[in-house]
């Protein structure tokens, strides 16, 4: 399909989008304990967005005034009716005073996706309408080519998804944030036998935090001094938590010329990260057979 044009309009918000993206003027508690997860406060995740038809299924993350970005297999049809998304949500059972709402007019997903394998989960929605930024709605940046997220790397992942396996967020659904280690790939074919150089994962080797249903396609991040970047895309996992098995998603720095050719002239940022590893938990290694016939997608 034609790219859709907006001239001048995307030419001005261009320095405004590169500028705010990954700041979050509101912060956060952020405290140590999704699974193993703790309250948000309002405005910490200005990104973190809700997708609903019918009912909240899975997250997303605001890259552009006019673009979310999201995982592939939330989408098993591109079919666009009753999609609408939620930016500046804290809740999903009361009042949001700082939310927008908008419906979607295109979804487009990789197409190289493998609904097997899960390789290439990624997914890019694009809004009818464009919102304006403000201290509770704001762009996430993205991790550029060559952005090295180390074994160790502190995380963030956030989401409306059940707390446990099986088990859903109480009332009033308010958006969870928990901190979790990155896992080197080699350590994490481990546990799984389909992880490629476009995934990256991370979790605690004792489990206990992690994503899980209903926290597809919401973004995992990570800090480098002055902004937050998004490393990865909640893909898929072993249930939820679980020790010896941490979570997958689809490594964002994999699609920088992906993303860039669908949005054209609508303005993003990506932003190279250097990362180095944390006083977070390592993963340790351990005699782990791969998850071969029992992998939970975390739609």
């Amino acid at each position: 399909p034609t790219k859709q044009k907006c001239g001048l309009f995307c030419w001005l918000l261009q320095p405004l989008s590169v500028a705010v993206c990954g700041s979050a003027p509101l912060g956060s508690s952020r405290g140590p304990r999704i699974v193993g997860g703790q309250d948000a406060a309002a405005g910490a995740w200005p990104w973190q967005v809700s997708l609903h038809q019918g009912g909240h299924f899975c997250g997303g993350s605001l890259i552009s005034h006019q673009w979310v970005l999201s995982a592939a297999h939330c989408f098993p049809s591109t079919v666009t009716a009753n999609l609408m998304v939620y930016l500046g949500r804290l809740t999903q059972q009361s009042s949001n005073p700082n939310e927008e709402s908008r419906r979607v007019s295109r979804v487009i997903t990789h197409p190289d996706y493998n609904d097997q394998t899960k390789d290439n989960d990624v997914a890019l929605l694009q809004l009818q309408e464009a919102v304006t930024f403000t201290d509770y709605i704001r762009p996430v940046c993205l991790a550029a080519a060559g952005s090295d997220f180390p074994a160790g790397q502190s995380s963030w992942i956030t989401g409306w998804g059940d707390v446990r396996f099986q088990g859903p967020l109480p009332f009033p659904q308010t958006l969870q944030e928990a901190e979790i280690p990155v896992v080197s790939n080699s350590q994490c074919s481990t546990s799984y036998d389909s992880i490629t150089s476009n995934m990256i994962c991370a979790g605690l080797t004792e489990g206990g935090r992690d994503t899980c249903q209903g926290d597809s396609g919401g973004p995992m991040v990570s800090n480098d001094g002055t902004r937050w970047v998004q490393s990865g895309i909640v893909s898929f996992g072993f249930e939820c938590a679980r020790p010896g098995y941490p979570g997958v998603y689809a490594r964002v720095s994999r699609y920088q010329d992906w993303i860039s050719k669908q949005l054209g002239a609508d303005p993003l940022g990506f932003v190279t990260f250097r990362g180095s590893p944390s006083a977070a938990p390592h993963w340790a290694a351990g005699s782990v057979l791969p998850a071969l016939c029992c992998l939970l997608v975390l739609f």
